[in-house]
């Protein structure tokens, strides 16, 4: 949704929101002249926002937001206009003409998308984005003037990527994921299916992958996917560009926060939260390791939404076997849940692992720090894996040290 609103702002829309903690994203928002209520969603913020701008054209939320969430029965009892973002973005790609490059799947997607919003800005290739993290090299969001082509992170929740028909789609990896979405794994699958049948063309070549030199075997393919689909927008605008020009210019890509991100020596931050994504994670920060020659690696993990866990959980138990020294699992986040259902604590994860020897339960607090500390004076590398709030208390213990 940041993003969205950041694109929306740079069309010149009058944009405002609201939410129920800070995220990675708000200060780049407010940064931008975005105004943002941080707290309870009760419906006042809303209205007053109404009342005081004469209307508001279009309310436009996040599959997080279910019925009964207070915010949007106001804007239903005020009579806006309701979607969630995916008719918000298809009447903008209408509107504007714009060719979607649609980079949808359930791991990866930042990472590729990324890499293509970094190639096509080093050719200039005229291109608005949206890509679902903030960006070192570029904002999160933006609609320039003139555009051709819209590079989008394309979320597979909710169903939500079925609303597009990319001229480019672009997907790194499906494995079965959102259980409360789609019930069984061929329904995902189907669901990737239908969206590869309504786009123009897919890209799946990862044969680039063996000439790109940035840690993480995944993420080499995944950049590999970037090159294949710049190539292709190259063509299409009329650019000469040689394979090997991309190749260079990929080896130079500066990552994504939140993906391996570094906040200070020896110590990253990742968005991991699947344990695909931590495996993948994890023989990044291994080779990062390597590089770096750090005598070990520590990795801290905090699951994302209990109800995932439950899906998931055996998954777990082989995942720290191979170069992993030491685990501390901390509090899953929990993120659209399901009423009733009993949080999986940490030492129940623990007891599951085929090694849970090396791990402990862990929260954020003091001793949690201090441990973190002292291994980054060990000289260990640690890496950081939680796709919710944690990140923030990282930061602020870590990011200035």
């Amino acid at each position: 949704m940041g993003p969205l609103a950041l694109g929306a702002k740079s069309l010149g829309m009058t944009v405002f929101g609201s939410d129920l903690h800070e995220g990675l994203i708000t200060k780049e928002l407010r940064d931008n002249g975005i105004e943002v209520s941080i707290g309870e969603q009760d419906g006042e913020y809303l209205k007053k926002k109404v009342e005081e701008d004469g209307g508001v054209d279009w309310y436009v939320h996040t599959s997080a937001v279910r019925p009964g969430n207070k915010e949007l029965e106001k804007a239903h009892e005020l009579g806006l206009k309701i979607s969630k973002r995916d008719e918000f973005i298809e009447k903008i790609v209408e509107d504007y003409d714009l060719k979607m490059i649609g980079v949808a799947g359930t791991h990866g997607k930042t990472t590729t998308t990324a890499g293509i919003l970094w190639l096509a800005l080093k050719l200039e290739l005229p291109v608005s984005w949206l890509v679902g993290s903030t960006l070192g090299f570029a904002g999160a969001g933006k609609f320039v003037p003139g555009a051709k082509y819209l590079i989008y992170e394309a979320d597979e929740y909710d169903r939500n990527f079925l609303a597009y028909h990319p001229w480019l789609a672009v997907i790194p990896s499906i494995t079965y994921d959102h259980a409360d979405i789609y019930k069984t794994e061929e329904e995902y699958k189907q669901a990737f299916e239908q969206y590869k049948a309504q786009s123009r063309k897919v890209i799946d070549d990862t044969s680039l992958a063996g000439r790109i030199t940035l840690a993480g075997e995944v993420r080499r393919f995944d950049l590999a996917l970037a090159v294949e689909a710049v190539k292709e927008m190259a063509e299409d605008a009329g650019l000469a560009v040689s394979e090997d020009e991309l190749i260079r210019i990929m080896n130079e890509f500066p990552g994504v926060e939140r993906r391996m991100e570094k906040l200070c020596p020896g110590l990253y931050t990742d968005y991991a939260h699947h344990p695909e994504e931590v495996s993948a994670t994890i023989e990044i920060a291994r080779e990062e390791m390597r590089l770096t020659g750090r005598k070990g690696l520590v990795v801290a993990y905090a699951p994302l939404q209990n109800a995932r866990q439950y899906d998931v959980i055996d998954d777990y138990h082989n995942l720290f076997v191979n170069g992993v020294d030491k685990l501390f699992w901390l509090p899953t986040t929990l993120l659209r849940e399901i009423e009733g259902q009993r949080v999986i604590p940490p030492a129940e994860f623990i007891e599951r692992l085929a090694n849970p020897e090396i791990a402990e339960v862990a929260d954020y607090d003091e001793k949690f720090y201090l441990r973190i500390k002292d291994y980054l004076a060990q000289n260990y590398l640690v890496a950081f894996l939680s796709g919710g709030a944690g990140d923030d208390w990282m930061r602020e213990h870590f990011k200035s040290n």
